[in-house]
């Protein structure tokens, strides 16, 4: 009877530790196959990189701001437009759309922003818009720009706003271009991806899957950004559209998405101070930011405010309709500059 028990105990112990084992084996294959997928995606990361900047090399100057390395292009004589680019973009928003449209007298120079493009970002820059604007400003110091007229698409738009309530003597006018100009409630909705408030997490998914993911889903996106009118044929390459997909470009426009909160709402309380020569364009059929919110409401804050409003235009006039844009900043430099 002893022995029979002690069988059973034996047994029972045996199972224990085959379960155990399975437990353990199958818990390292676990381990072992998320490794690996962490892996596939990381290289697949550095290829799409590799391949971007293959496809769309740096084309311009390097100057150092406060540990900020810009890049940037310029072209012409004469009195200068300064361009600032919008959220996930880059100087080839401009330099391949309105470079070249403008004829004599002007000179024209487009940067990317930092951490866009070939700029890089200094070391614990938040990305916050009074800090961005103030990069543009040293910018302009550096380069010894005499008040030049900023041009701001997007983003790039609240950036110039901020430069103009900031740094008013610094620039002689603003001409802005489907900007950012209010704080929304549900501003953040159509960026969920992109709000990421963790540094580390930023940093980790830039190395991983995001890279993977944008190029996945870059035509739908693309398609959205553009709409009504169609992606333009060459702008992966001509248009720089490549340049996103890479981890340094999307940890930039993640900060950025995330660092526009903290700002947007104290500069639009200034709106009412700005003095200088201003115009907006502003298409009614933009998608991602409305017409209703973000251009129509700045005719009753800026005084003398030159607000030109299109029908069915959407979010990128500068690709969509570049002669137009052209007109509308030739006519504010023409304020500005004789201001």
């Amino acid at each position: 009877m002893a022995a029979a028990v002690a069988d059973m105990v034996r047994s029972v112990g045996w199972g224990e530790n085959m379960l155990m084992s399975f437990v353990l084996w199958l818990l390292v294959g676990l381990l072992i196959a998320a490794a690996l997928a962490v892996l596939a995606v990381t290289v697949a990361t550095w290829r799409i990189a590799a391949k971007a900047e293959r496809l769309v090399p740096a084309c311009g100057k390097f100057v150092e701001i406060d540990g900020n390395r810009i890049h940037y292009v310029e072209e012409g004589d004469g009195r200068p437009i300064v361009f600032v680019h919008g959220l996930g973009a880059q100087l080839h928003h401009f330099r391949q759309t309105l470079f070249g449209r403008f004829g004599p007298g002007y000179r024209l120079i487009a940067l990317d922003r930092p951490g866009s493009g070939y700029s890089v970002r200094a070391t614990g820059a938040t990305g916050r818009l009074p800090e961005q604007a103030d990069i543009v400003r040293r910018f302009i110091e550096e380069l010894r720009l005499e008040r030049p007229l900023v041009v701001g698409h997007s983003l790039g738009g609240a950036i110039a706003l901020a430069l103009a309530t900031g740094h008013p003597t610094a620039i002689s006018g603003i001409a802005l271009l489907s900007p950012l100009t209010h704080q929304e409630a549900r501003g953040r909705q159509g960026f969920d991806l992109l709000y990421v408030p963790s540094r580390l997490l930023r940093r980790v998914l830039a190395y991983t899957v995001a890279i993977p993911l944008s190029l996945r889903y870059a035509q739908p996106t693309l398609q959205f950004i553009f709409a009504p009118q169609a992606v333009p044929a060459d702008y992966m390459i001509g248009g720089g559209g490549w340049l996103g997909l890479r981890p340094s470009h999307y940890f930039a426009t993640s900060t950025d998405v995330v660092a526009v909160e903290r700002d947007l709402g104290e500069i639009e309380r200034s709106y009412r101070e700005i003095a200088m020569p201003a115009g907006i364009l502003f298409g009614t059929g933009d998608q991602v930011i409305g017409e209703a919110v973000h251009g129509q409401p700045m005719l009753d804050k800026i005084d003398g405010l030159d607000f030109e409003r299109i029908e069915g235009l959407g979010r990128m006039p500068q690709f969509t309709d570049p002669e137009r844009v052209v007109a509308f900043v030739r006519r504010i430099a023409a304020r500005a500059f004789a201001h």
